[in-house]
């Protein structure tokens, strides 16, 4: 298994550990429901440097996002994030994405950490078309960078103790590179997974233990934990955002997983698959991904069933947890037509028990 900056210390802090995509990832250090809790009310410290990293540059840079992925890169600004997906060229999507545009010619790409081999085959292949260079204009740098995410509403405040760049007031899904913790050239990015507000921080490798060491040390007084994936998987769906490989795939299209916002149709955005889609999204198309929350006890988990009150199928759950805000069972499921609607009736299969639930609009944490 491989090993990130910080494995040394998810291991001396007693973190459960698992392989998460071939590398040696912390689960959980004090508990999921502790940890998640701490995320949504102060602030949670994730290692996220198993994620993929590519730079793209140089003249052709743009053209080559603009077509690779489905948000409109035109929209972009120097400093500024776009969540976006590649479409597969078959109607599924290769992956979901982040887009950094440093400037006009200087992308960022950051992809799932299950999905990096997969993601740069695939990216490779356009980008040896599309006249770039491997290893100049197209560049995997993941195995050089390291990664934390600092997650909750405190975070900004505890992190600014670290830089003296102007961070506290930041934009969603912006970033700028600053001197961070004594770190030349850090990415700061006002990005994350856990709808809690929050940053990213990337830096080298031989950087990773400067780094840990002074973000632990700011968020002390904050009252700052190490959180494991287990916490990050059930924040991510209390707040309604999709993973790779349960709620999207190579099958699902954007459309269908509620991603429309992240497919522009604009002129000038001619992506792969942008005329299927643009179909999907004119015509209609089933089944569609949606939330629910179930009323009677119990946790949904993938591949459960989904019934109607006459037995009959009608969905399967992709995603689902016990919720450690609402205490309730919550999940996402794709659902057929005529269960689409905020508040309708349906039934969760749990050891072949039928349990009422609703369908819902995340975020689940937040319901007045």
């Amino acid at each position: 298994m491989k090993e990130t900056a910080f494995t040394k210390y998810h291991i001396n802090l007693g973190a459960k550990m698992a392989e998460f995509a071939g590398y040696h990832m912390p689960i959980e250090y004090s508990g999921i429901r502790d940890e998640h809790i701490t995320v949504r009310e102060k602030l949670g410290v994730f290692d996220v440097s198993h994620m993929g990293e590519f730079w793209v540059k140089g003249p052709k840079a743009f053209n080559f996002v603009q077509t690779l992925t489905s948000n409109n890169v035109a929209d972009l600004l120097p400093g500024k994030v776009q969540y976006s997906c590649f479409p597969n060229g078959k109607g599924g999507i290769v992956d979901d994405l982040l887009v950094y545009k440093v400037d006009d010619e200087t992308y960022l790409l950051v992809v799932n950490a299950a999905n990096i081999a997969k993601d740069w085959n695939w990216c490779e292949s356009h980008a040896t078309e599309m006249g770039l260079e491997i290893g100049k204009d197209f560049y995997n740098a993941s195995a050089e960078i390291c990664q934390l995410a600092i997650q909750g509403p405190l975070a900004l405040k505890a992190m600014q103790k670290l830089t003296s760049a102007s961070i506290e007031k930041m934009e969603y899904y912006s970033f700028k590179k600053c001197d961070f913790a004594g770190i030349k050239d850090a990415i700061f990015s006002t990005t994350g997974y856990t709808g809690s507000g929050g940053c990213e921080i990337y830096v080298a490798n031989e950087d990773g233990s400067k780094l840990w060491d002074a973000v632990f040390k700011a968020g002390e007084e904050f009252g700052i934990k190490p959180i494991g994936l287990g916490a990050r998987d059930t924040l991510r769906l209390e707040s309604g955002f999709c993973l790779y490989g349960n709620d999207i795939n190579d099958e699902t299209s954007a459309i269908q997983a509620g991603l429309g916002w992240i497919t522009k149709f604009v002129d000038g955005n001619d992506f792969i698959d942008r005329d299927v889609w643009q179909k999907q999204k004119e015509e209609g198309v089933s089944p569609r991904l949606k939330g629910f929350i179930l009323e009677d006890r119990g946790i949904p988990r993938q591949h459960y069933k989904v019934v109607n009150a006459e037995g009959e199928e009608i969905g399967e759950v992709t995603s689902g947890t016990m919720s450690p805000v609402i205490n309730k069972g919550i999940g996402m499921a794709y659902l057929n037509e005529g269960y689409w609607k905020v508040g309708a009736e349906i039934f969760i299969q749990v050891r072949n028990k039928n349990l009422k639930a609703f369908v819902a609009k995340p975020p689940f944490h937040k319901r007045e």
